[in-house]
């Protein structure tokens, strides 16, 4: 277990994603990384979280769905877009307004909430055209994979691996941010004179860091190398 992947980990059961995250470790953009290389990392003792896996109970028939890895890459696309695209569009311009008003409200007392607005902003940005590129390019080249197979003809971008590649890097730019953003909200800790405002958006953003965190797992651990796999398999099939 200890050599195994922290993304593969994660993707066979979401409540071993949440004993990873409870201990600091990285499986969305980090999930290449060893247990043993992530745990060292983190300075987390290996043995600790080993102990916690191994410690997990079999799942039910009904926790199966929990295995996003068994769901097919075309499902999955639609799955990320109907629940976390739709849900990040929303998050990202509710918490966008509410910043703008706790700028104006409390900016002088908060001059912290001027650079949090800017990297959330950057951060919106990138997030909603990033989102608009895999629906409208990657994911419905990855639908057409599925179900026409070597049929599906080759596509404008040649291999799937070059937007992959490129959405990667872009996960890790938004990482990035997220990681900035809780550093600056000291892990979305109130300040002592939080307003509901202050409460609310403070609550929001918190909400999406861990829904992005599933978001970009799912697409870096899952999805994207099962369309790697999927389109070596049929370029294989049609050089028979």
């Amino acid at each position: 277990m200890d050599s195994e992947k922290t993304g593969a980990v994660a993707a066979r059961d979401v409540r071993a994603a949440q004993i990873l995250r409870s201990n600091g470790l990285d499986y969305c953009c980090e999930g290449n990384k060893s247990l043993e290389e992530a745990c060292a990392d983190a300075n987390v003792p290996v043995e600790k979280v080993r102990a916690e896996l191994e410690a997990l109970p079999p799942r039910r028939t009904d926790e199966a769905l929990q295995d996003f890895s068994a769901i097919k890459p075309d499902a999955l696309t639609r799955y990320i877009e109907d629940v976390h695209h739709r849900y990040t569009e929303e998050a990202v311009e509710y918490i966008g307004n509410d910043l703008i008003r706790l700028v104006s409200v409390h900016g002088n007392e908060h001059p912290e909430l001027l650079e949090i607005q800017k990297v959330f902003g950057d951060m919106r940005g990138s997030l909603v055209v990033h989102m608009k590129k895999e629906e409208f390019m990657l994911f419905p080249y990855i639908r057409k994979m599925v179900t026409a197979g070597k049929q599906a003809g080759a596509p404008i971008f040649g291999t799937v691996a070059s937007p992959i590649a490129v959405m990667m890097h872009e996960h890790d730019e938004d990482a990035e941010r997220l990681r900035q953003l809780s550093t600056m909200t000291r892990g979305y800790t109130l300040p002592d004179d939080a307003c509901r405002t202050f409460r609310t958006t403070y609550a929001a953003m918190k909400e999406l860091d861990e829904d992005l965190r599933v978001h970009i797992h799912l697409e870096n651990n899952i999805l994207f190398p099962a369309a790697l796999e999927l389109e070596k398999e049929i370029r294989e099939e049609r050089v028979d």
